[in-house]
């Protein structure tokens, strides 16, 4: 398999080569340029099957032509101490808590299979990369953390002042070394697009440039991994499995598309947004218009123009109708995002996050709405609910207890450089730090 862009087909890449560009020269994603029938993969694991070995395997299978199983198990052992834990909620709605690594958060997966791989590919090539990367909130903390210290690569993360959660800023700021955070003063959707404008900048192709955001192929691939686990762990007692995912950029719903393109049966996808709901909009009707994002207590999904969305229409050919068939669009409201929280709390003694909850209506309203028999919906828990106390609070008039690597962020001290919300901005920086 080699990856092409969405937006030049005749740009054709390795594995290797699409993880250190991250973006297109031309700006656009790079993309499978084959779709391969691994369904007797699928087929072949069982609920017995190790998160890990399932994840080699279907590694070892995509990337086939760049590495052999023996480097596809290095990278994922070196990535991967934790693994998703399934909780069932009751009425064949099934919680993927994804939020068991070392920032807390879903985007682990992705940015740990990354930094693993980046290493593996670096020390081989004796050279160096800079991170760059924009974070709505968690994907930031999961590159921090998964990056730290590492050798040959330095990290820059660009995040919304005032925009993200107190311990998300914690967990971009707090680390030093090698990880540099910037708190540019305008919205989510500023940080991606000085991201972008950076990579298709021709005065700055002497920079060793790359991202860790989910555009980035090498952290967009790793989140298919668990779509197959929680598949895994399920197929043996119901007939159709349903995947909900909270979205925001869409990268976590692209990767789960891989798998059903590759041979998973998935039954279908839900899109789950909060207000900030234009892929829902499209799916109705066929018109994409992105807007300026809103500020909800789901701040991670706060993307009014997602990158991913454009992986999603070419994979569909552009046809809504046809990428409606396979996922179904739903939002949230704020009012209902907090009911969600209380109400889980008060009928099960578990707390949620706000992404969370959003998903969990959801599911919700689609078991509700279709009815479907046989049919286990799968609704994915993004974050650790100590990661959003103020909101959690605010719902159930209790705190979360944290775990201890977020416990021990509350004490350290934050530091940041303040940036404006533009380009030149940003590259007078780069070129300063670097």
């Amino acid at each position: 398999m080699k990856f092409i862009s969405t937006r030049d087909k005749n740009r054709v890449v390795t594995f290797k080569e699409a993880v250190f560009q991250g973006l297109s020269p031309e700006g656009g994603l790079f993309v499978p340029d084959s779709t391969p029938d691994l369904s007797k993969l699928y087929a072949g694991m069982t609920a017995d099957t190790p998160f890990n070995e399932s994840a080699i395997q279907l590694t070892a299978a995509v990337m086939k032509d760049e590495m052999d199983r023996e480097t596809a198990a290095r990278i994922i052992n070196r990535a991967y101490y934790f693994k998703p834990e399934i909780v069932d909620a009751g009425n064949d709605i099934f919680i993927e808590e994804l939020f068991h690594g070392p920032s807390s958060a879903f985007k682990d997966f992705g940015a740990c299979f990354l930094a693993a791989s980046m290493e593996e590919f670096l020390q081989s090539d004796n050279r160096k990369a800079i991170i760059l990367t924009a974070t709505s909130g968690d994907t930031g903390s999961a590159v921090a953390q998964a990056f730290f210290d590492k050798k040959n690569i330095d990290v820059v993360i660009l995040y919304p002042s005032g925009r993200v959660s107190p311990l998300q800023e914690k967990q971009l700021t707090t680390l030093g070394k090698n990880v540099r955070a910037l708190e540019v003063k305008g919205s989510f959707d500023d940080c991606q697009r000085m991201v972008k404008q950076i990579f298709t900048s021709p005065d700055m192709k002497y920079l060793p440039l790359t991202s860790a955001n989910s555009i980035n192929l090498g952290r967009l691939f790793p989140q298919s991994f668990y779509y197959m686990y929680a598949y895994n762990q399920l197929k043996a007692k119901y007939k159709n499995i349903v995947f909900c995912v909270p979205s925001g950029n869409f990268g976590n719903l692209t990767a789960g598309v891989l798998d059903w393109c590759w041979g998973m049966p998935v039954k279908e996808f839900i899109a789950a947004t909060n207000l900030n709901n234009e892929v829902p909009l499209y799916l109705e009707s066929g018109k994409y218009e992105p807007h300026p994002s809103f500020k909800t207590y789901s701040n991670a999904m706060d993307v009014g123009d997602p990158s991913n969305f454009e992986r999603l229409r070419y994979i569909f050919n552009d046809d809504y109708k046809k990428m409606g068939q396979m996922i179904k669009g739903a939002w949230v409201s704020n009012e209902d995002t907090l009911k969600a929280i209380k109400d889980f709390y008060a009928e099960k003694k578990m707390f949620i996050d706000p992404h969370t909850a959003v998903g969990y209506v959801a599911s919700c309203r689609y078991r509700e709405k279709y009815q479907p028999k046989d049919t286990a919906i799968v609704s994915l828990s993004t974050a650790h609910p100590g990661k959003f106390l103020e909101v959690v609070e605010e719902a159930t008039g209790k705190h979360p207890a944290l775990p201890p690597n977020l416990e021990k962020l509350l004490k350290l001290e934050k530091h940041s450089v303040v940036v404006d919300n533009t380009a030149e901005a940003l590259k007078e920086y780069l070129k300063k730090t670097f």
